[in-house]
């Protein structure tokens, strides 16, 4: 006959060492946008540094790519002016939303897109995210700045993005007539194509740097990094070559068609397209500015952006704003 007490006894032994698995799932990490970073299957062991490359850990070691090279050596960028309302909101860079009312420090009011400051690690795949960095010049040495600093006359700097897996890169440049021009993919770097991989240094310019003038305003770049090409830029930027008329004879079989190259066209890109671009991809991204404060044993200037959702479709966006007087 068994005996009460020791019935209730083992069912709770075995309530403690089982718990519910709803208990489980609701204390799923959530995760920075640093951490959620580097969770990517291809991460290296420490974040890439300021003047090297970082060793990408694979099975096949992949082919030497050159960097990005969107810039000559030491020319200056052509004057900005302040925008005004009419080249649309802008998505702001920064972890958490911003305030009601907020605007830029050129007046262009903030949008409050669905940024998180933390999420859990996705299950059906790796997080799809970018680092940017800005390093200036400083006693001779690049050395890595606040993203949001206010350059000087005669200050070079570059700006280097690195993605956390393979995917498509597209930077554009908003200049002073307000209408965006595409700086990469480039037609002199690697016969135009924007194919990355993952923790890769993409450095703008890669040889010189980028020089800003007496004339006081803001250079935007607008970066999106895809898993897929993106064709509403992809329409924009890039045009296919025709190919030539056949000429084989009848009754032969023609030879396996090849893929004809893409041509780089001098298309502007419109503040609408740029716009719904903000609206539709900043949806649930996940932003972290971090310095040397930030805890971690990773000391940086960086700004990391990340679509933690895993899905095959993640798309990252970021707006770099270089304000100078």
């Amino acid at each position: 006959m068994l005996n009460y007490k020791g019935i209730c006894f083992a069912a709770a032994v075995a309530v403690s060492l089982c718990p519910s698995l709803p208990a489980q799932d609701a204390a799923k990490k959530e995760l920075t946008a640093r951490e959620l970073f580097y969770t990517a299957v291809s991460a290296p062991a420490k974040p890439p540094s300021v003047e090297s490359k970082p060793e990408v850990k694979t099975a096949v070691k992949p082919p030497a790519k050159k960097q990005v090279q969107v810039a000559r050596s030491d020319r200056k960028p052509p004057a900005a002016k302040p925008l005004d309302s009419s080249s649309g909101p802008v998505v702001s860079a920064q972890s958490g939303n911003p305030p009601a009312g907020a605007a830029a420090p050129d007046g262009t009011p903030v949008i409050a897109a669905t940024v998180r400051k933390t999420a859990p690690a996705p299950t059906a795949g790796p997080s799809l995210g970018l680092r940017y960095t800005i390093t200036k010049l400083v006693d001779g040495k690049m050395v890595e700045v606040a993203p949001d600093s206010v350059f000087k006359a005669g200050d070079r700097i570059r700006i280097t993005v690195v993605p956390n897996t393979s995917g498509y890169l597209y930077i554009i440049n908003q200049g002073s007539s307000g209408t965006w021009k595409p700086l990469f993919p480039s037609a002199d770097v690697d016969d135009g194509n924007n194919r990355v991989e993952g923790f890769r240094d993409y450095v703008l310019p890669p040889k010189s740097r980028i020089v800003f003038d007496e004339q006081a305003g803001t250079e935007r770049l607008f970066v999106v990094l895809s898993r897929e090409p993106e064709p509403d830029l992809e329409n924009m930027i890039y045009s296919l070559q025709g190919g030539p008329k056949s000429t084989t004879p009848a009754g032969e079989t023609a030879p396996p068609a090849k893929e004809q190259p893409k041509l780089l066209v001098a298309a502007n890109i419109s503040n609408e397209t740029v716009g719904r671009m903000r609206q539709v991809y900043a949806r649930d991204l996940v932003i972290e500015k971090v310095d040397e404060d930030t805890p971690g044993d990773r000391r940086e200037k960086a700004v990391y952006v990340v679509n933690p959702s895993g899905s095959a479709e993640s798309r990252v966006v970021a707006d770099i704003a270089l304000a100078h007087q």
